[in-house]
């Protein structure tokens, strides 16, 4: 088991650099997707849906082997499996990020904006000193809740060569025929790092409701 362990261990800090760097890169990303879905150009508000649409509804596999195997072979595109990793899921990441943006911003109270109105303040800065604060707030459960959900789909990239935990877990099985204690392993890492993510969702749920209660 020692053998393995530690090779484990490397593709828990490939997994968590996979997952966090894509979410990083998805929330930055979604910012002006949602703008682009609230604009008043019916054009724009398509475009930005039809992008929503189009990254949500095919499979995140089929997105990575795109960008790794078909956009990759080109030589002036030519991408290893990490950077591979971290485009795909980031640009996966930004539609579902959009929408929980859009979501919480939906959820500010109307009367922000008519309060924002009497004080004078432009469509601007009413968005971003008053609204986005407050849909920040709002939005950080469900973005949390998709941290969750992202930790567990990076697993995916295995199949592009990241040496992730799922990644090195399959190669260890293969070499030592002890495919079920090798992913136990696994499964209890994936574990370790998806409680406390998990926990902290529910947290952050907990305290929204009782903010809506008060």
């Amino acid at each position: 088991m020692g053998d393995y362990l530690s090779l484990l261990i490397d593709g828990v800090w490939i997994t968590l650099v996979v997952t966090f760097g894509s979410f990083a890169i998805g929330s930055v990303l979604a910012l002006p997707i949602v703008l682009a879905r609230r604009a008043p150009s019916v054009l724009i508000r398509a475009v930005a849906r039809a992008y929503v649409d189009l990254f949500r509804g095919v499979p995140p596999i089929v997105w990575l082997f795109l960008i790794f195997f078909g956009l990759g072979t080109q030589e002036q595109l030519r991408i290893d499996p990490i950077p591979a990793a971290l485009v795909g899921f980031g640009i996966i990441s930004s539609a579902y990020i959009s929408e929980i943006y859009r979501g919480a911003l939906i959820g500010v109270d109307r009367g922000q904006f008519e309060a924002a109105d009497a004080l004078g303040l432009t469509r601007a800065a009413a968005l971003f000193t008053i609204v986005v604060p407050q849909a920040f707030r709002i939005a950080l459960p469900g973005t949390a809740t998709y941290l969750v959900g992202l930790l567990k789909d990076t697993a995916i990239a295995s199949t592009i060569g990241v040496q992730d935990i799922t990644f090195i877990a399959s190669s260890e099985a293969a070499r030592t025929l002890e495919g079920l204690d090798v992913f136990s392993v696994a499964a209890v890492l994936y574990l370790l790092l998806s409680i406390p993510l998990a926990i902290l969702s529910r947290t952050l749920h907990r305290r929204l409701d009782r903010s809506a209660a008060a």
